[in-house]
């Protein structure tokens, strides 16, 4: 799948000169390599180089990647899908307590389970989604308007209440034109509603380049705190709160021990561990809640 393009300018400061600090895997199906580089002037991490735009859905072919397959198979995609139930149930709650405002958009919306329980719960819904197949299983199975990440451009301007990013802003080719985007389309005390993998985590300090999160090249970009809040200083905003997603550790803990050839048993205790010494918000993987100013 060789088709790789080198990033000349950090993607989140423009800085010039980075340095290497690992070297994993495409664990989940090539095997190849992706470095991942530190940004010298803000210390962001991002996979350097990346296979090209036009090649990349490649990497997503596999039914190990259950948000656009959702597929039952395998021990770690089960734990997946009956976990998914409770936590989608708590980020609709997250997101209809943000505010009185109704109108939602899940940018990623993968293959629609979150934005259908939004529908359910009365709120006016619309999901953006690259992959075509994850599309039409949103659209055939909940009856979801769900359109190309190209459709932006026709939502309206400050008509929205709040966005959600479930895991997808790791994948954004654009990271700040996107923003932009987005951000353009909130109302004013709008929220834009992040969540990614830490890499300050435990779990991944413990697995290192076998850290399932890492989860290159799909992930382009590898987040801790600080980055998120330079990306609301960016863009007008406020981070209002960061919140934990403590089923993550053991969703991760799992597939790192799977790509390590080691066993469930390890991946619980990593997981058990990981949430244990998660303090001052480094947990492995993290809700970041934007407010438009």
């Amino acid at each position: 799948m060789e088709q790789l393009q080198k990033i000349e300018r950090c993607p989140l400061c423009g800085g010039e000169k980075t340095k290497l600090v690992l070297e994993p895997k495409d664990l989940m199906l090539t095997q190849e390599t992706f470095p991942i580089v530190s940004c010298e002037t803000c210390d962001f991490w991002f996979t350097n180089p990346i296979p090209t735009e036009n090649v990349i859905g490649n990497y997503y072919k596999h039914e190990s990647y259950v948000s656009h397959t959702s597929s039952n198979k395998g021990i770690v995609n089960k734990i997946y899908n009956l976990v998914r139930k409770r936590t989608i149930a708590q980020k609709v709650k997250l997101v209809a307590n943000l505010s009185k405002g109704q109108n939602v958009l899940d940018y990623g919306c993968g293959t629609g389970h979150f934005l259908n329980a939004c529908k359910e719960a009365g709120m006016n819904v619309v999901g953006l989604e690259p992959d075509e197949d994850a599309r039409k299983f949103a659209e055939t199975n909940f009856g979801l308007r769900a359109l190309p990440t190209s459709s932006l451009d026709e939502i309206e301007n400050a008509s929205l209440d709040k966005i959600t990013m479930w895991h997808v802003l790791e994948h954004v080719y654009h990271l700040q034109r996107d923003l932009t985007a987005l951000v353009s389309k909130l109302k004013k005390g709008g929220y834009l509603i992040i969540a990614v993998p830490n890499r300050n985590c435990f779990d991944a300090k413990h697995y290192g380049s076998f850290w399932a999160a890492y989860d290159v090249p799909r992930h382009l970009y590898h987040f801790v705190e600080k980055d998120i809040k330079l990306i609301a200083d960016q863009h007008e905003m406020i981070l209002e709160k960061t919140l934990p997603m403590k089923w993550d550790a053991f969703y991760v803990s799992m597939l790192s021990e799977k790509y390590k050839k080691g066993n469930l048993v390890s991946a619980v205790l990593t997981g058990l561990k990981s949430n244990r010494k998660a303090k001052n918000n480094e947990f492995s993987s993290q809700i970041y809640v934007l407010k438009k100013k």
